[in-house]
């Protein structure tokens, strides 16, 4: 008897086939003496569509909604069918007695699995593979180890739960919004309050009012100080012009007192190591990486090059069991521009503390560090030596001492004003040194985005001073500055905040910011997220449950409840239906309107209507704006390379119902490029030309289009 192993992809069901033995190969699987390797292209089996409970759902219409089904149906996906008939062909086999679940060890992996064992009616015993890197000793030990497939039901009910509810608060409530309002308007249990708190900041900065204020800055001795009001309280910002040039007047020049030094030892210990949020916002921070692109480059990482271990974690601890390989890590990291910062950790025993190593923070996998595969680095591409340098950075400095300074802090007193300053020793660079000269990691993004005082005597050094010394004050200068708005999110200061508010997983975080961006509702400008107008509208139309982080929240939390099985299914899906039919019934009552946030001053050639501009796959498009025509074109100009004979500029190219052509708008010059002609025209013919196509395209200017079309109803 044989054991059927069922993998996520192929990539991976081709690592397993080939460390477990089964080498004959076939279209849809791989076989061995023992097992049986086959695959899902991602999922196979996927929640059926409205539709597939009543033809009448095929059109959206208002009056239909909520839809609320009695029990979930599956359907199997039509994109990947030929490969679900595959796994369904093996499961039938006599000589498969039972199978094993190698699908990713998180909650989507067993989703899809469960899903299509469903599917299958599959009814034999089942084990599942749980590791966390693909590596051929991983691979090996995890068949070793299998664990009962009864273990991961709690984690199967989380997953379907979570499915779920997205198909019944999204499906719904994006129907109701593009019915009543007209409009391709999409709306999520995850992805309208992500979309909500980009909206709150922009809201902020809107309402923001900038001031202009002074900082007095004093010239001592070999350092400088800041001047603060009486009793340390304020930032030493001074909004009254005449008041700051009085208390200028009034110190310049004077002799000050030292009241206070104060030195102090402190000790920087290591940052954890990485789950995916965080790696996603370093790359963002550091390389400008979006968080799909460090998901994707990560995966390579992961299940090509098999140098780290499972990326879709949400720890940034390690479990007790890897103590012993972690030696084994290092020394394969140990190589290139890492060999002196890592050989040294090797010459004794490896110091582990909880802030590396704690199992009661490790849920499904440990942190992301690398695996004991040695590293190539010639090769990883630019952007996976990027992203593997982060990680192997952060490992090693797990295992380096403490950052420790010694921190003086001065406060003089001058002609009864306060003045104070900073400076820094370093003691022991301690982890540090793994990062050479960067010593960026303390400089985390302000999350409030309020404006800082840039405070230039932090990091000075200080001459050796006594309390009751005096000083000299050479010179005060006052320094004009403006109040800043709160930033903008980054993807890395937004993933932070999903993280914060527990909005999605770890492994569809950047999927949502990606589904935001793809349904026009933001935009990246630099590093910034932006609304667009559609976002804007949107966030105003749909109800402020679903604006808001908290609601969502408390749905994650009741979703891990149930994960370790300390909540119940049937009162979370219960409350998301009543929740779905309460923001349908909403968006029913609502008076408010949308207004297309596209919509272009030319109009259509066709039937007058104004045209929009849309994003498509190809580039900007526009489009007639009424329901009832379906006149498109290209919103971008696309230059031939044949030239005007008049202006000799290039010519644009053309699609009409005549064929191909190429035109010179402001000549008013037409040349056929398909058809029996094939070449330039004569005189006649081009006026002929002229006359045919000249309807068929706006110049973008709406008086010239009513010109235009008034002349042709006098004619």
């Amino acid at each position: 008897m044989k054991t059927l192993v069922l993998a996520e992809k192929p990539s991976v069901a081709r690592e397993i086939a080939r460390v477990m033995g089964s080498h004959q190969k076939h279209k849809s699987y791989f076989e061995g003496p023992k097992y049986i390797v086959t695959w899902a292209l991602g999922h196979l089996v996927g929640l059926a569509e409205p539709e597939d409970y009543d033809v009448k759902y095929r059109t959206w219409e208002l009056e239909h909604l909520p839809i609320m089904p009695e029990k979930m149906k599956l359907k199997v996906l039509r994109e990947t069918s030929h490969q679900f008939k595959a796994v369904q062909q093996l499961a039938g086999r006599q000589d498969v007695a039972e199978l094993i679940i190698a699908t990713d060890a998180a909650r989507e992996g067993e989703l899809l699995a469960r899903w299509i064992m469903a599917m299958v009616k599959w009814k034999k015993p089942f084990h599942r593979l749980w590791i966390s890197s693909q590596t051929d000793k991983a691979i090996r030990e995890g068949f070793a180890n299998l664990k009962p497939g009864s273990q991961y039901n709690r984690l199967y009910e989380s997953a379907r739960c979570r499915a779920e509810a997205d198909w019944l608060i999204g499906l719904n409530v994006t129907r109701a919004l593009t019915c009543k309002f007209n409009a391709q308007l999409s709306a999520g249990r995850v992805q309208t309050p992500s979309l909500g708190m980009i909206m709150d900041r922009e809201n902020e900065i809107r309402n923001f009012r900038s001031a202009e204020y002074h900082t007095l800055q004093g010239e001592f001795d070999g350092f400088q100080a800041q001047w603060r009001p009486r009793g340390g309280q304020g930032d030493g910002r001074i909004f009254e012009p005449n008041q700051a040039e009085a208390l200028r007047g009034k110190v310049d020049g004077k002799k000050g007192k030292v009241t206070s030094v104060k030195k102090s030892e402190k000790s920087e210990p290591h940052p954890l190591a990485y789950d995916l949020t965080e790696l996603q916002r370093d790359a963002n921070k550091r390389y400008g990486f979006s968080a799909k692109q460090t998901s994707n480059v990560l995966q390579r990482l992961y299940e090509q090059h098999k140098l780290v271990t499972y990326p879709r974690t949400d720890s940034r601890y390690l479990s007790s069991d890897m103590t012993d390989t972690l030696p084994e890590r290092i020394r394969s990291v140990a190589v290139g521009p890492y060999a002196a910062i890592a050989k040294p950790l090797l010459r004794g025993k490896l110091p582990i503390t909880r802030r590396v190593v704690d199992d009661s923070k490790v849920s499904d996998h440990h942190a992301i560090i690398p695996t004991d595969q040695t590293v190539i680095l010639n090769a990883l591409s630019n952007e996976e030596r990027k992203l593997y340098d982060l990680i192997v950075r952060r490992f090693l400095a797990l295992f380096y001492p403490a950052a420790k300074y010694e921190l003086t802090a001065l406060t003089i007193d001058v002609e009864g004003e306060t003045f104070t300053t900073r400076g820094k020793t370093v003691i022991q660079s301690g982890w540090r040194e793994v990062y050479g000269q960067e010593d960026s990691w303390d400089d985390d993004e302000d999350e409030a985005g309020a404006g800082r005082e840039d405070d230039r005597t932090g990091t000075q050094l200080l001459p050796s001073l006594r309390e009751g010394e005096t000083v000299q004050l050479k010179r005060a200068n006052l320094r004009k500055d403006r109040t800043q708005p709160p930033k903008r999110y980054t993807e890395a200061s937004l993933l932070g905040q999903m993280e914060k508010y527990g909005l999605g997983t770890p492994a569809t975080r950047a999927d949502i910011i990606e589904k935001l961006v793809s349904s026009d509702t933001i935009e990246r400008q630099g590093s910034s997220l932006h609304p667009t107008g559609k976002g804007v509208q949107l966030i105003e139309l749909v109800a402020s449950e679903l604006r808001t982080p908290e609601l969502t929240a408390k749905w994650e939390q009741e979703l891990e409840k149930i994960a370790r099985g300390q909540g119940g299914t049937e009162p979370f899906m219960k409350g998301i239906r009543q929740m779905a039919e309460s923001l349908v019934s909403g968006v029913k009552t609502s008076d408010a309107a949308y207004k297309p946030h596209n919509l272009l001053n030319s109009r259509c050639p066709e039937c007058g209507e104004k045209m929009m501009e849309k994003k498509g796959k190809r580039g900007k498009m526009l489009v007639c704006s009424s329901g009832d025509c379906s006149y498109r074109r290209s919103g971008e100009k696309q230059l031939s390379n044949r030239r005007c004979p008049q202006c000799h500029k290039k010519m644009e190219l053309k699609d009409g119902k005549a064929g191909k052509y190429v035109q010179c708008i402001g000549c008013n010059v037409i040349e056929v490029l398909d058809g029996e002609r094939g070449g330039r025209v004569n005189k006649r013919e081009q006026q002929n030309l002229v006359k045919q196509f000249e309807k068929k395209e706006s110049m973008g200017s709406s008086l010239g289009d009513a010109l235009r079309a008034a002349l042709e109803r006098n004619e």
